[in-house]
């Protein structure tokens, strides 16, 4: 059985940092895509970042140089370590892992 469990969310203020965590059992994240993705209130979820198997990273335009995810294999986790958030980042945070594996999010709230 496959779990996602997402931590680390809560209220920031603009231009402060949070580091989320996805704590991953009955699957290797060093092996399949693992992703964070976001769903704010009356919008579509949507894509934030990604790490490949081969540890390859992609990015929404709208976070690149700001957030960054990363692995930990030995804890079999995903992080998304976000930087100079703004009051657009407020959204339910998802981690997705493999093909269609949802954690069951984190709330972030930044500020103004």
């Amino acid at each position: 059985q496959v779990q996602l469990v997402e931590s680390g969310g809560g209220l920031v203020q603009t231009g402060g940092s949070l580091r989320l965590s996805c704590a991953a059992s009955g699957i290797f994240v060093s092996r399949v895509a693992m992703g964070w993705y976001r769903q704010a209130p009356g919008k579509q979820r949507e894509l934030v970042a990604t790490i490949s198997s081969s540890a390859r990273t992609n990015y929404a335009d709208s976070v690149k140089g700001r957030f960054t995810i990363s692995r930990d294999n030995v804890k079999n986790s995903v992080y998304l370590q976000m930087s100079f958030v703004k009051p657009e980042d407020t959204a339910v945070y998802y981690c997705k892992g493999g093909s269609n594996y949802w954690g069951q999010g984190t709330q972030v709230t930044v500020s103004s």
